[in-house]
């Protein structure tokens, strides 16, 4: 019998990526799963491959309330109720404080800290008269640590944070466990260039990426977000971690994101709502000069040399890792567990490596 045997968890941005890869899991467990996501034909196939039986999809913008209820709506036809949630949808965009234009701090803020609102105030009342449940909250590790070039990011991260909290306090008596998830570096197409290329997306030389794994930039939707935000590298380049979403970046300075481990959803934290982890892509262009993000000219084989370095295990983290965490969240391995944040990247966080 799986630890998620009877449950029906509602995974937004489970297109590709982390989204994915939960909702693989989730149904393997025994879950039924309903996608979400603005990548439609990507989620189609996910749930294809998981069966009717135990999954569906359905197009969700995170942004968009009514969006949330139509997915909420559509679990309960499938499924007779909803008794958990994977908010996952996200996107990242990096650029200097001072030189972050206020659109582009709405528009994160939309996806990353709006979408997840929406979804845990759509839900927790269903996942209430289900008799309880959990929410599981895609966050950062740049939540607990600041990085440059991440304002928008890194205040939306910490208000998932906070959000994750409250909310923890106000359904506990309801039987609702709320936690959330915060990932350094996972393995997507911003934070591996022979990821993104094998996905046709162009890292570098000022060409604009097109979605990979998560996101995208679509009319009216989103993209997935993943979290890899970026690292500085010896020579002053910062280089995306990994972080969600992929629309395109519309300019210097701006660049649009891979999903960390999100995965694509219908925001990968690009708009709508997409998967937390899995490849998103970005415009990776972005490298202006104030510090934004740029892969230009680094040499995969550098790439993953900064990562080895950088993270303790000396490797970034993958998809089904993150998954695997969401799964415990979600079921009764952690019945004593809730409004708590759980780091989950490889010990980038522990302090300084020097050796």
């Amino acid at each position: 019998m799986g630890k998620l045997e009877g449950r029906v968890v509602v995974v937004s941005g489970a297109a590709r990526g982390q989204g994915a890869a939960e909702a693989r899991l989730f149904a393997a467990e025994g879950a039924r799963v309903l996608l979400g996501d603005v990548l439609d034909d990507q989620g189609e196939r996910v749930a294809a491959e998981l069966g009717p039986a135990r999954a569906r999809y359905v197009h969700l913008d995170v942004r968009d309330e009514a969006s949330w209820r139509a997915a909420a709506d559509a679990a309960l036809e499938a499924f007779g109720k909803v008794d958990g949630l994977v908010n996952n949808a996200g996107i990242l965009r990096f650029n200097g404080l001072a030189t972050t234009p206020v659109e582009e701090f709405r528009e994160v803020v939309a996806v990353n800290q709006t979408g997840c609102f929406l979804g845990m105030k759509t839900l927790a009342p269903h996942i209430a008269r289900a008799g309880g449940g959990t929410i599981v909250n895609t966050a950062s590790y740049a939540a607990l640590s600041g990085m440059a070039f991440l304002t928008a990011y890194a205040a939306t991260k910490g208000a998932i944070l906070s959000m994750t909290r409250v909310a923890a306090l106000e359904l506990a008596d309801r039987g609702i466990r709320v936690n959330a998830m915060c990932p350094g570096a996972i393995d997507t197409p911003m934070a591996n260039p022979r990821q993104a290329e094998a996905g046709g997306l162009r890292l570098g030389g000022g060409e604009k990426a097109t979605e990979e794994a998560s996101g995208g930039r679509l009319p009216g939707g989103a993209a997935s977000e993943g979290q890899v935000p970026g690292g500085q590298v010896p020579g002053g380049e910062a280089v995306a971690r990994g972080s969600v979403a992929g629309e395109p970046a519309r300019g210097e300075g701006s660049a649009g994101g891979a999903p960390d481990a999100h995965g694509s959803a219908s925001n990968t934290d690009s708009g709508a709502a997409g998967t937390d982890s899995g490849a998103v892509g970005a415009d990776s262009s972005a490298a202006g000069t104030d510090g934004a993000a740029a892969v230009d000219g680094m040499a995969v084989d550098g790439m993953e040399a900064f990562y080895a370095k950088l993270i303790p295990q000396g490797r970034m983290g993958r998809p089904e890792e993150v998954a695997r965490l969401a799964l415990f969240l979600s079921c009764a391995d952690s019945s004593y567990v809730t409004g708590q944040p759980f780091v989950i990247d490889g010990g980038w966080l522990a302090g300084v490596p020097v050796l």
